[in-house]
């Protein structure tokens, strides 16, 4: 006679080995959808809500709201892309190069910030949680290369101006420009969007309605960063895309 547990416990292998598959699925569903649906919640913004709802005295609660591509000063869109990822138009989600040399960093005991690209930024926050393991980078870098294959560059762009953390509770250009600079998405100037940019290493520290020195320099850097690429003539790429 067969145990009970026993049948139980193959029941369960059974299964196990394709949940994997399973949330592979779904998740390729979810960005077919958002190909063309606006996404407004992602992991990360739904972490700090759920946070608020169990104790909003000291965690505020998430704002965000979608904003189309037209909608948004093309100043925001090279200020992202000379602060987070130079190289954005030339790599399939993952910067090896950066990679690399984060990696080297990592094993030398410094720093290993940097590496990551603004896809590899979507795929976290869409998908994953805050702090540094191995195990979610690896999961980073797969769901990166995902992206990569079903989004277009500029969806990819689109999505990361609307799920970024601008400030503590602000997520998103829409919430961002609004509340932080009293102006709206389509209207932000060339200074404008290179201190949006130079708060996202560290959106809970860089008041951009108060700028620091530090911040003050960051954007100083940004702006020097997008002439260096060209100015505006340097996201031609993304108008091929459409």
């Amino acid at each position: 006679m067969i145990n009970p547990f026993t049948r139980l416990s193959w029941r369960w292998l059974h299964w196990f080995w394709r949940l994997p598959l399973l949330l592979l699925v779904l998740i390729i569903l979810l960005l077919l959808l958002w190909r063309v649906v606006p996404v407004t919640f992602s992991a990360f913004m739904l972490q700090q809500q759920v946070a608020a709802w169990l104790d909003p005295e000291h965690s505020p609660g998430v704002n965000q709201v979608w904003v189309d591509w037209e909608d948004i000063s093309p100043q925001l869109m090279l200020a992202v892309i000379a602060s987070e990822d130079q190289r954005f138009p030339l790599h399939a989600g993952i910067d090896h190069k950066a990679t690399l040399n984060a990696i080297q960093a990592a094993l030398a005991g410094d720093s290993s910030g940097g590496g990551s690209t603004i896809t590899q930024q979507v795929a976290k926050n869409l998908f994953l949680w805050s702090g540094r393991s191995y195990v979610r980078k690896g999961m980073e870098w797969g769901l990166a290369l995902l992206i990569e294959r079903l989004w277009d560059k500029r969806r990819i762009l689109e999505v990361y101006l609307n799920i970024a953390q601008f400030s503590t509770r602000d997520y998103g250009v829409g919430a961002a420009s609004r509340s932080l600079l009293h102006t709206t998405p389509d209207r932000l100037t060339r200074q404008q969007a290179a201190l949006l940019a130079a708060a996202l290493p560290a959106p809970s520290r860089y008041d951009v309605a108060k700028p620091s020195r530090y911040v003050r320099k960051s954007q100083t850097r940004i702006l020097r960063q997008m002439q260096l690429l060209g100015g505006l003539a340097y996201l031609d790429f993304l108008s091929l895309e459409k």
